[in-house]
């Protein structure tokens, strides 16, 4: 079994999911401006722009990230707590913005009440789509790393990662785009452009990842002194 510092390894958890957190509750905060993924503004498919993206998924991909270094070096019990450290933040956050909304603005206020309830003021039914479908695929996505971290025996680093990645994203991004236009948040002649357009990003964006992890696990197992498959316990 290694030796190491319980003190630092409890700071580094820390840190990465305060990263996390951060990452998942800005996502919800700007998810209301969207954009092209240049330069494939023009493509369109069933009739809907295919690389219209909200900008809330640019911080989401991140969440993902830690989860699965999470997962490796701290195990899934872990990995778990970060995720419903992450909804209740999320639901604290929102409860905070309604609160401000209903304070009303003083005549020489910098933001008025209708600019600041245009940015801030999130539909109910869009929080909770987004946090529905966040958590389905984060678990997904940690129990299937931990099913193909078992299965390879530790081995094959991007099998797992990507794997999971990919199964949980495209559960995360056809969830709360299907939500969204059932409840009438999105119309329906977006479902489409958005699904695949979100989904093709974040399996972009999982690759380009995978060797920062290989990186990340690395510096983390030489620093704690890990050996391969073994996992750092905290109380």
């Amino acid at each position: 079994m290694a030796h190491y510092d319980k003190k630092i390894a409890f700071k580094v958890y820390l840190y990465l999911g305060a990263l996390f957190i951060t990452s998942l509750v800005v996502s919800n905060l700007i998810f209301q401006k969207f954009f092209y993924w240049y330069p494939f503004g023009d493509v369109t498919i069933f009739g809907a722009p295919l690389f219209k993206l909200s900008v809330g998924i640019l911080p989401y991909p991140v969440t993902f990230l830690i989860t699965d270094l999470i997962s490796e070096i701290y195990g899934k019990k872990k990995a778990n707590q970060v995720v419903t450290a992450g909804i209740f933040a999320s639901f604290f956050s929102m409860l905070i913005i309604f609160i401000a909304n209903q304070v009303p603005a003083l005549t020489d206020s910098p933001v008025n009440d209708e600019t600041f309830s245009s940015v801030f003021a999130l539909s109910p039914v869009a929080v909770l789509a987004s946090m529905l479908a966040y958590l389905l695929a984060q678990y997904i996505d940690i129990k299937i790393y931990h099913f193909w971290k078992a299965y390879t025996k530790g081995k094959h680093l991007w099998i797992r990662n990507n794997f999971s990645t990919f199964t949980s994203q495209f559960v995360d991004t056809f969830t709360v785009i299907l939500l969204l236009c059932i409840f009438k948040v999105l119309p329906w002649s977006m479902f489409y452009g958005l699904l695949i357009s979100g989904f093709l990003f974040k399996i972009f964006i999982a690759v380009l990842d995978t060797p920062l992890l290989y990186l990340l696990v690395y510096v983390f197992r030489k620093k704690f002194k890990l050996k391969l498959s073994e996992e750092i316990q905290l109380q």
